[in-house]
């Protein structure tokens, strides 16, 4: 007998995966059935509140709302107000179908046009030269109109803008006013006066000569990691420094200060043509570097921006 039951136990498989499963499922029923038994004993009150207890139930958070991104316009309506005065000072009133009074109309619906001769000169040019905010969308831009014989005429055109900036309207006749008062100027910071033989106003000048009449590479000129593109085409056939003054007593010095050592300058310089002669000026920075000077940067007009390597 003992050794028939060892041969049945032999002959027992292990139990897999599939029966353990189905071992859980029997458990589960078991357990539901007395559940229901419990709540049954319990009374019909009892089962009412087992079979209506809701799930619990996990809600997703609400998205977030994504952030609104304002553009932000300029108002300064002083180019608005150019093209309205120009078109306006070219108009007639006798003459309503014509582009320039079409224009101007367009942009000033309430603004009458003007009743003048056709022997009343039309300017040469109109320029913006100010422009002030006199409430929240309310401006008031100074325009100058110049004529052929020199002369030079103010208006005030009255201009209202949007919110946003991104419309304008004339909303009155434009009115003649006094010029505007010249400005005291500033001391200027250059009082150092450089040798015109020494070295800095050797590179000044060659830089000067190669970035106006395309004479040399300008690269040659600069400090590493600047980049300057030259005057294309070149305006010029000869560049000559005329004078040359610096921020720094350091471009005083005979001879090159120690690396590092920066300084800025104002060139004066005659450019010539073909049609003539040009006075000029440029503002430099430059940096000694290994005994020599290097242009860092040119102010009047663009400035030299860092680049890649050199």
């Amino acid at each position: 007998m003992p050794r028939a039951k060892q041969s049945r136990k032999e002959q027992t498989a292990p139990p897999t995966a599939a029966d353990a499963r189905l071992q859980q499922m029997r458990r589960r029923v078991h357990l539901g059935r007395l559940g229901v038994w419990a709540a049954v004993a319990a009374g019909p009150i009892a089962l009412a509140v087992a079979v209506a207890t809701p799930a619990t139930v996990v809600r997703a958070a609400p998205a977030t709302k994504p952030t609104t991104v304002k553009t932000t316009v300029s108002a300064n309506p002083s180019g608005y107000a150019t093209v309205f005065l120009n078109a306006w000072l070219h108009s007639r009133a006798d003459r309503e179908s014509t582009a320039q009074a079409r224009l101007a109309q367009s942009m000033a619906p309430d603004v009458d046009l003007p009743q003048v001769s056709d022997a009343q000169p039309a300017p040469e040019s109109v320029v913006a030269v100010r422009s002030a905010q006199q409430t929240g969308t309310a401006w008031s831009v100074t325009v100058a109109a110049q004529y052929a014989d020199g002369a030079v005429r103010y208006f005030a055109v009255p201009v209202v803008a949007d919110s946003g900036g991104a419309s304008f309207t004339v909303t009155g006749a434009p009115g003649v006013v006094a010029g505007l008062a010249r400005a005291e100027s500033t001391q200027s910071p250059y009082t150092v006066t450089v040798p015109t033989d020494g070295d800095l106003s050797a590179t000044a000048g060659e830089f000067l000569a190669a970035y106006l009449t395309g004479a040399g590479e300008v690269d040659r000129y600069l400090t590493p990691r600047v980049q300057l593109s030259p005057v294309s085409p070149a305006p010029y056939e000869t560049v000559t420094v005329q004078q040359l003054l610096a921020a720094e007593e350091a471009a005083s010095a005979e001879s090159v200060p120690a690396d590092g050592t920066r300084v800025r300058v104002i060139a004066q310089v005659e450019a010539r043509d073909r049609d003539g002669r040009w006075p000029l000026a440029y503002e430099l920075t430059l940096t000694a570097r290994s005994g020599r000077w290097e242009i860092t940067a040119l102010q009047t007009g663009t400035t030299a921006q860092a680049g890649g390597d050199r």
